[in-house]
């Protein structure tokens, strides 16, 4: 299930990135509510300094003008609620990487090939165009490289890095799950490219294996959206090659003990059902 919109408390709390305009659409939601006790005023209260801070005084105005709370919110702003309670707030909002714009980016890039080429993307843009991931990112990531069709297109790859703040890059597929080819989704078709994504559990297992912090936080992003069953069956039947890299294991073990708790998984562990994850998670 695709990233839901959220609420303002679910929006902030233990997210690397928050995207300011949600945190403004949030905001507003959450003050449109009959009575906020005194912590849900103090994040309101420092949710509009973060915002004053990203966007500027003239831009937040703009906005705080056309909204239907007006009144009740420059009341929370004013009111003296003490010293800040949310302190890394301000330097977590980060404007996010829109679906639409990847899609605009491979649409041009489709109307300037003149044979067909396919383009298979993993990593954070697969998880970003389906909704769910909402974070910045610069890379629109390809499976193994870029087809040689638009690899020759430099002067218009240069340039569609400069408008849309996008690029292509490559990575390796012995990063992710065996058979992952098999079970890549179609986005659909952008002029003469042909777009598929590398499905969301293989993408997990990926960045299970990887050192870097931002793979970690997306991680913990994907987590409530996945079923662990599923992810432990995909561990165990997909990812032996991973699994057998000394450095690459000793990652994933660090990782899912920062997500569960837990040991990672040995080969014969059996995960939650789907039904006793779902009876969990109600």
């Amino acid at each position: 299930m695709p990233l839901l919109a959220k609420d303002l408390w679910s929006l902030v709390w233990g997210r690397p990135q928050v995207d300011p305009q949600e945190l403004a659409d949030a905001v507003r939601e959450e003050v449109g509510h009959a009575a906020l006790d005194f912590r849900t005023r103090l994040l309101v209260r420092d949710s509009l300094n973060a915002l004053q801070k990203h966007w500027g005084a003239e831009r937040l105005g703009a906005w705080l003008s056309t909204s239907p709370v007006r009144e009740k919110l420059e009341a929370i702003w004013q009111e003296k609620l003490g010293d800040t309670g949310f302190a890394t707030l301000q330097d977590r909002i980060m404007e996010k990487t829109e679906p639409e714009t990847i899609r605009q980016y491979l649409r041009e890039l489709g109307t300037h090939l003149n044979r067909p080429a396919r383009l298979l993307v993993g990593r954070a843009a697969a998880l970003i165009l389906p909704g769910r991931l909402s974070r910045a990112t610069d890379d629109i990531d390809v499976v193994d490289e870029v087809p040689t069709e638009v690899r020759a297109l430099h002067s218009l790859l240069d340039q569609l890095k400069q408008r849309f703040g996008l690029r292509l890059a490559h990575f390796q597929s012995h990063y992710l799950p065996a058979g992952w080819d098999q079970r890549l989704h179609s986005l659909g078709a952008f002029g003469q490219l042909q777009v598929f994504l590398v499905d969301v559990y293989d993408v997990f297992l990926s960045k299970l294996f990887s050192a870097r912090e931002k793979d970690r936080d997306d991680l913990r992003v994907l987590l409530p959206q996945l079923n662990k069953g599923s992810i432990v069956q995909r561990l165990q039947e997909s990812a032996a090659a991973l699994m057998g890299d000394a450095a690459m294991r000793q990652r994933a073990e660090k990782n899912w003990y920062i997500l569960f708790g837990e040991s990672l998984p040995a080969k014969n562990d059996q995960g939650p059902s789907t039904q006793e994850h779902d009876q969990n998670n109600h």
